[in-house]
């Protein structure tokens, strides 16, 4: 079956827990229609003047594309700014070379079509922050990357780990 979203009954909200500088709104009517996509995953965002849509980030296993549906902004990539307009087409391939955020530098809204994959998980990681994101289908679990082990950390005493483990089994 068809699902039509009329550009007339677009409702464009806040999205929960954002801070000030990174208000980007979606499209909700999407989910009043009751899409329930399986293996395309799409938002209509509205980014107002004066916002960012997201941190900077890439992800390593998902790829992104956008299409500016009305308005201007500025993007952000590893080559740098670059002013993306009504009817652009940008895609966002996986890895460090794929990472992008944009800027509404203008005085209107910019409206955006933003279709992405995702194979039931994503890292995405924010090269500002440090930040690595895993992501899966319901939750996000966010760390900092400074902060990483090698694989063997905390592995060091296992014969202990055992004996408790038979200490608990022979009782």
């Amino acid at each position: 079956m068809a699902t039509i979203l009329k550009s007339a009954q677009r409702e464009f909200k806040e999205e929960p827990n954002k801070i000030d500088n990174f208000r980007l709104c979606s499209d909700v009517s999407i989910n009043k229609k009751g899409i329930n996509s399986q293996n395309l995953f799409f938002d209509l965002r509205q980014l107002n003047p004066g916002q960012y849509n997201c941190p900077y980030h890439f992800h390593r296993f998902g790829e992104e594309l956008f299409m500016i549906i009305s308005g201007s902004a500025t993007l952000r990539t590893p080559e740098g700014l670059e002013t993306v307009e009504n009817g652009d087409l940008i895609f966002f391939e996986t890895g460090e070379t794929g990472a992008h955020q944009l800027y509404n530098h203008m005085k209107e809204p910019c409206v955006y079509l933003d279709i992405r994959t995702f194979i039931g998980f994503d890292v995405c990681e924010y090269p500002d922050s440090n930040k690595i994101n895993l992501m899966q289908s319901k939750s996000d679990e966010i760390f900092d990357k400074n902060s990483q082990l090698n694989y063997f950390d905390g592995e060091e005493n296992i014969q202990d780990k055992w004996k408790q483990i038979e200490n608990i089994t022979s009782d």
